[in-house]
């Protein structure tokens, strides 16, 4: 902030960019397609295909509508009101016609511009849309002049590439110096993508310890601090997930977010926020895990309440954003349709201060070039509305004597349809919960030996029973994810001998464990947290020990029902007795080829579980 309080421009980052995002210059043809805009131009240089000859004359679709799903109902003491899960299959018909008379381009939708080629910061009427919903709903109070600017991706696994690409040099072991090599600083559990994208370019991945506030802020000071510049150079990129962290589900607070920060600018290190579940915040989880558990009541939260209120009191009421407490420019926020729409769209958007932007579209340019029009020109529809060349063309069209009926979301509709997919995660998450608390232990009786009953007619029934702690968790505060810690040190064969030679070990039991809950009668898979460790070390020492289950993916109907099979599968893999059962259930494992790698391979099998 300069004096007289007008805020700072935001600082040059110029000088972390990597030496090919530095050569990077504006595509001339790209930049010559501003001039076809104007009234009249007769077009005779850029090489676009004529749109009469797209095959495709409209685009339709059937869509929900916004009140399709119900939202979170809480009550004053922060618990779930309410278990209704919808209102109903309600639709309505959208369509974007070939050619539409509107010249104003952010305005327009229609096919003849959005399967053309156009710009790489992304279709017009979307990216203002987008460019709208950042700066004045999820970032009213902006912390630099001017404020950040936005570009469309394919998804933020794309863009996540293309920060690398803007960001990193690659570097190559035995070729360039070790006093180069780049780091990624991260979560010692993150979503491995990211950590995928980083490797192959040399970065080596710096772990910081978190708790379930999220990244520790003293770790992040005491590692760069004490950073030993013969490992390579100091870390100057930060991944974080902060609002439903996968696969924690952590939500950091704000409180945390001002610690972390000041570390991060202390040493000029740029805060990538990858925030695909930012709306999926469950105010409810607290009080629900305190009641399922017979704990005392927690005082109800509070919810954040901005200084400038963006008129509607779902978002008012979320955890913000990194970018609210950007006051240098070096947070880089990732968005995606991913979770809101749907994976298949690949289609989200950068949110960071322009002159990052800039960079990001270069790379663009020559690269994916725009995310599908097709997608966008469907998307922009589905949230902004319908032209009105659509809506007389289809007011006309008639399927069994009834008119097609269409609308737009509008910027209300969009965010009720978010806070409706809120409150249907948090029930489902509240019931899978709940399922997992019933068995979170293992009760077990024993009855006496026959010598120690004889002649004691009256107590011949008496027995012991034994209850043993086997899952051990926090009811995610955020995201699609619970975060299982199992006890396999309690497990019966724990460091048993083994005929390879070696004691049975945790990576040996979480592996059978894997595979023996994929058999007959339990059916159910989970994804291991050595995929999710973000080095060998953390695979080897602890990984092994989490899994991570998802209450997305199945129908509201399986929640429950699939999180109970998990519970028996647990059950009975702690009365396997047997050494050779177990050996029997590694030597299943696809991907073990020695049991020494059993850890490396839980990791490598994170491509089948998406995210």
């Amino acid at each position: 902030m300069q004096p007289g309080g007008e805020k700072s421009l935001p600082m040059d980052l110029s000088h972390h960019f990597s030496e090919v995002a530095k050569r990077r210059v504006p595509n001339e043809m790209k930049r010559a397609y501003q001039l076809f805009q104007i009234p009249g131009i007769r077009n005779l240089a850029g090489g676009l295909p004529n749109a009469q000859f797209f095959p495709f004359d409209t685009l339709e679709a059937q869509a929900a509508r916004p009140e399709r799903w119900s939202p979170s109902a809480v009550s004053l003491d922060g618990s779930a009101a309410g278990r209704s899960s919808g209102q109903g299959a309600t639709a309505a018909h959208i369509a974007v016609p070939k050619v539409s008379g509107e010249r104003d381009i952010i305005k327009r939708i229609d096919l003849s511009t959005a399967l053309q080629y156009g710009q790489a910061q992304g279709y017009p009427p979307l990216l203002s849309w987008v460019r709208q919903f950042t700066r004045e709903i999820l970032l009213p109070d902006f912390g630099y002049r001017g404020g950040p600017d936005v570009a469309m991706s394919c998804g933020s696994t794309d863009a996540f590439a293309k920060v690398l690409n803007l960001f990193v040099n690659s570097w190559t072991e035995g070729v360039n110096d070790v006093g180069e090599r780049p780091g990624l600083l991260c979560e010692t559990f993150v979503y491995g993508i990211p950590l995928s994208e980083g490797l192959p370019r040399g970065m080596q991945v710096v772990p910081i310890e978190s708790d379930e506030s999220g990244i520790s802020p003293g770790d992040l000071e005491n590692t760069l601090a004490g950073w030993d510049s013969s490992k390579g150079k100091r870390p100057h990129i930060m991944y974080t997930v902060t609002l439903g962290h996968n696969p924690t589900g952590n939500v950091v607070s704000l409180e945390r977010k001002k610690e972390v920060y000041a570390v991060c600018s202390k040493y000029d290190v740029i805060i990538v926020e990858d925030e695909p579940y930012w709306y999926l915040q469950f105010p409810s989880a607290a009080a629900e895990e305190a009641k399922s558990r017979g704990h005392t009541a927690p005082s109800p939260a509070t919810l954040f309440q901005p200084a400038t209120s963006t008129g509607y009191p779902f978002i008012d009421s979320l955890t913000p954003t990194f970018l609210k407490i950007d006051t240098d420019g070096r947070v880089i926020r990732l968005d995606t349709f991913s979770k809101t729409v749907a994976p298949g769209c690949r289609l989200g958007w950068i949110t960071a201060q322009p002159a990052v932007v800039e960079r990001y579209i270069r790379i663009t340019e020559t690269s994916t070039q725009q995310p599908s029009g097709f997608v966008q020109s469907l998307v922009a529809e589905l949230i902004i509305g319908p032209q009105p060349e659509a809506r007389s063309a289809f007011a006309r069209a008639t399927l069994s004597g009834t008119a097609h009926k269409f609308t737009g979301w509008q910027m209300s509709g969009w965010i009720r349809w978010l806070s409706g997919l809120r409150g249907s995660y948090e029930r489902r998450m509240v019931r899978m919960c709940q399922t997992l608390d019933a068995g979170m232990d293992l009760i077990q009786s024993k009855s006496p030996r026959p010598s120690l009953i004889s002649n004691r007619d009256s107590d011949s029934d008496w027995g012991t029973i034994t209850k043993t702690n086997i899952l051990s968790y926090s009811w995610p505060r955020g995201g699609m994810f619970v975060w299982l810690r199992i006890k396999f040190e309690c497990h019966p064969l724990w460091h048993a001998p083994s005929g390879k030679g070696i004691p049975v070990d945790g990576p040996m039991l979480s592996t059978a464990l894997l595979m023996f809950l994929t058999r007959k009668p339990y059916l159910v898979i989970a994804a291991p947290g050595p995929m999710f460790s973000s080095s060998p070390e953390i695979r080897n020492a602890r990984g092994w020990a989490y899994y991570r289950l998802c209450f997305a993916a199945e129908t509201d109907e399986n929640v429950e029902a699939s999180s109970q099979k998990f519970v028996e599968g647990v059950h009975a893999f702690w009365k396997i007795k047997s050494v050779e059962e177990i050996e029997k259930l590694l030597d299943s494992f696809p991907h073990m080829a020695d049991v020494r790698d059993l850890a490396e391979g839980l990791g490598q099998i994170g491509a089948l579980f998406g995210c």
